[in-house]
């Protein structure tokens, strides 16, 4: 019996994204890039792999929403069996959220409305900020 491609199917959803490459990967299968900074991959048979912060990766395998990677489980490498149709949203989604952390999006300071116009919230002590 044959496997179904999921990675296909994530595929083409990633690919749509604002600046992202779709590359052959080195050890199979296809990687995902923006700005020359690889997203993740996704193995023929329906592994997908991704390099996120030792933080994150601690942090979304404790949640199971990933494994340790298989040879580097202690690294940031993370990992995702797709085994249904029904896996591919939850490893679109934690593709996205590194596609965002790479493009910085995560990292720009909450703006906050303070005083009647928006601030950095970083440029506020902690007197300022509304109860």
């Amino acid at each position: 019996m044959g496997t179904t491609d999921y990675g296909a199917a994530v595929t083409e959803i990633v690919r749509q994204w604002e600046g992202v490459e779709v590359l052959p990967h080195r050890f199979g299968g296809v990687e995902f890039r923006v700005s020359k900074r690889e997203i993740g991959h996704v193995h023929v048979g329906n592994v997908v792999d991704l390099l996120v912060p030792v933080r994150m990766r601690r942090d979304l395998v404790a949640a199971g929403r990933a494994a340790a990677h298989r040879t580097l489980p202690h690294s940031g490498w993370i990992s995702f069996r797709i085994r249904s149709e029904h896996d591919v949203p939850a490893v679109v989604e934690l593709l996205r959220l590194n596609y965002e952390r790479l493009c910085g999006n995560t990292l720009k300071p909450a703006m906050h409305p303070v005083l009647g116009r928006a601030s950095l919230l970083a440029d506020r002590s902690i007197d300022d900020l509304p109860a």
